[in-house]
């Protein structure tokens, strides 16, 4: 590569660094991303697929400090933290306690719910350009086997319901005649019935097409080396394939958010979350709905050949080694579900970091110190749900527009 100018410079080709680049190149902006990697192949290979504003809820929600007390140091629950002698981890867990509160998780799930509700409008027009894709509105169960499970899943509905996210108390009855696949006995769930799903890969696939046929550039297994900064203003950026200059520069880069950030002497609170996620074959009883196993905190997806079951979320900041240990337990809970047969066959096994805020809020906006630069982090598990109307967002902020959520909740200078 050589030397290069452009307009925005973003760092990181997954599904919010690909939405971001695709509404600027289509604004007519010159664009060009970069990514150490492949495109796609980050913490957004991995998604569940769920287009989903009824899941806009960030992680330290009220009621979560003694769940959280219990879950943090059993390997075996939905939520673990790896035990780690850090002051990071410790400034991290001290704010995320502090979120834990009734008026700061609603302003949260307004502003989250606005931003998925707004990116759900644009994957269902990404769907009609690109079929590939496989958008589908089918909605979306929550299912339970326990009154406490049932009870999650009804407050989940009554947090949403106001927000423009339809969706319905069901019965154990109800289930088993919507999703025979499931086994009995159920206590009840809910059904949201706009949520969608996509085969995100793909999404990131057609997102990147959007870039390159509006004259944009994506530059892959380009890595980063070095922000040079002159006064408040980034420079230039050292890459490894050669230098680039930029009047904005967008930092999409997950997990790695927080290392790159010390690189430029700034602070961005962002914890490594890692997820699983395993691709198995279709079952004898496939399910036709997507489907959160609410106390496994499991979710099923059903695709076209194959199933996905994706769970858990280990705070561990950059280990991305699997724990064979929770990869049972994922299968055990699923089993708990559905019929899963005993020799159950993984093609495919996945565990990534989803970019985890202390608050469980993206941080969005330009950053105080550097005045061209824009953050688009830690999105947690709403990367997907989320990416196009952050692409929208970080678009309207470049360009000086009014944004459409709260920008107080999202502000990447809270911290």
């Amino acid at each position: 590569m050589e030397n290069k100018e452009v307009d925005i410079l973003i760092v990181g080709a997954g599904i919010i660094g690909t939405s971001i680049g695709a509404e600027l190149a289509r604004r007519g902006a010159k664009v060009c991303v970069i990514d150490k990697g492949s495109v796609g192949m980050g913490c957004s290979y991995g998604n569940a697929g769920w287009m989903t504003p009824c899941f806009a809820m960030p992680l330290p929600m009220p009621g979560m400090l003694l769940k959280s007390m219990k879950w943090l140091l059993d390997p075996e629950s939905p939520l673990y933290i790896k035990p780690s002698l850090s002051l990071d981890l410790a400034s991290w867990l001290y704010q995320f306690m502090k979120a834990m509160n009734a008026h700061q998780a609603r302003r949260a799930v307004d502003a989250l719910v606005v931003l998925s509700q707004k990116s759900l409008t644009e994957y269902e027009k990404l769907g009609q350009k690109y079929p590939e894709i496989h958008f589908q509105q089918k909605g979306l169960l929550m299912v339970s086997k326990t009154a406490s499970g049932v009870a999650a899943a009804v407050d989940e509905l009554n947090y949403v319901k106001d927000l423009g996210v339809p969706g319905k108390v069901l019965t154990s009855e109800d289930i088993q005649q919507m999703e025979p696949a499931l086994k009995s006995p159920l206590l009840g769930g809910v059904y949201f019935s706009k949520e969608s799903m996509a085969e995100p890969l793909r999404v990131v696939q057609a997102l990147s097409k959007e870039i390159t046929s509006h004259g944009g550039e994506i530059i892959e297994n380009c890595e980063l080396k070095e922000i040079i900064i002159n006064g408040n203003k980034v420079e230039k950026v050292l890459t490894s394939q050669g230098e680039i200059r930029a009047q904005t520069v967008v930092m999409a880069t997950g997990s790695w958010s927080k290392s790159l950030a010390q690189q430029m002497r700034l602070r961005v609170p962002i914890l490594g979350g890692k997820g699983y996620a395993m691709i198995v074959p279709p079952l004898a009883q496939q399910p036709q709905y997507p489907m959160m196993l609410v106390e496994k905190k499991i979710a099923i997806t059903p695709r076209e050949n194959s199933l996905r079951i994706a769970g858990t979320l280990e705070l561990v900041d950059q280990d991305f080694s699997i724990t064979q240990k929770r990869v049972e337990n994922i299968k055990k809970g699923a089993r708990e579900f559905l019929h899963l047969p005993a020799d159950l066959q993984v093609q495919e096994l996945w565990a990534g970091l989803r970019p985890c805020t202390p608050d469980g809020v993206p941080l969005i906006g330009f950053h105080k110190n550097i005045s061209n630069l824009m953050l688009a982090v830690g999105h947690q598990m709403l990367g997907l749900q989320s990416g196009t109307g952050t692409g929208i967002l970080v678009a309207d902020l470049i360009e000086g527009k009014t944004p459409f959520v709260d920008m107080n909740v999202l502000d990447a200078n809270r911290f």
